[in-house]
């Protein structure tokens, strides 16, 4: 499993869901991720809107193996329900 993480500085949802993608990848085997920083890469809201397929708001933009999954709520109940964590 891979995960892409597309995220600001300064971002408190951002930093959760790198924490959640760090303990699953010390956790789980095979589960992998990259954050972006769109601020560094030069990425705008327009640009994870053609990636995302719709209008972004906010970021984190998370997607597991490619597909679109949406922020750090999505992610978490992603992983407690697919990954057991917090179980």
């Amino acid at each position: 499993m891979f995960v892409v993480i597309f995220g600001r500085p300064g971002c408190p949802f951002c930093v959760r869901a790198k924490e959640l993608a760090d303990t699953l990848k010390e956790e789980r085997e095979g589960f992998n991720y990259r954050y972006v920083d769109i601020h560094a890469e030069g990425i705008s809201k327009a640009d994870l809107e053609k990636t995302v397929g719709k209008p972004v708001e906010t970021v984190p933009q998370i997607f597991i193996d490619q597909e679109h999954i949406g922020g750090c709520t999505e992610f978490e109940a992603y992983a407690k329900e697919n990954l057991g964590l917090y179980q």
